[in-house]
């Protein structure tokens, strides 16, 4: 698809969606193919920083984290004028067979409130709440809150034959 004159990315990013809505479709679809390549030629960019960063810096962050006793956290090392932030989040996973073991434990043995050790969280998959009697989701019903997400789009061309 070829359209002459026609807007970059940067060009983009200075217009009001006003003159934005008033883009061809095609031209709407250029440009949302534009921004997935730059995405992805960005992040490919920033993967590659941090690669170089953590072989640099990453064995100091790592005995910096052993010498206060941690696994995980923000350690700092300064480097000529520069000071390095690096952070290594926690990220914790529950084994939900093994808490629920846990759990039973409190409350069979021990007879305590598991609620001072743990919270729960109760989900209700959508589809299966769509698929459900209309008596039970009446039952559910006071407890649901649909909440919306920003919109997405994505502009797909329709096969030539199509058209």
């Amino acid at each position: 698809m070829n359209i002459p004159n026609r807007i970059t990315i940067n060009q983009l990013r200075d217009l009001p969606p006003g003159k934005i809505a008033t883009l061809s479709i095609e031209e709407l679809s250029l440009l949302s193919g534009d921004l997935a390549e730059a995405k992805a030629h960005i992040a490919a960019i920033e993967n590659k920083l941090r690669s170089g960063l953590d072989l640099k810096y990453g064995q100091k962050a790592l005995e910096l984290r052993r010498a206060s006793g941690k696994d995980t956290g923000t350690v700092r090392v300064t480097d000529g004028r520069f000071v390095v932030v690096m952070d290594l989040p926690k990220r914790v996973k529950w084994d939900r067979v093994k808490l629920a073991g846990a759990i039973r434990t409190i409350v069979e043995q021990w007879r305590e409130d598991p609620e001072q050790y743990v919270t729960t969280e109760h989900k209700v998959s959508e589809t299966a709440y769509g698929s459900w009697p209309e008596a039970i989701r009446k039952l559910f019903e006071p407890a649901r809150t649909v909440e919306h997400g920003k919109p997405t789009f994505k502009i797909e061309a329709l096969p030539e034959e199509d058209v």
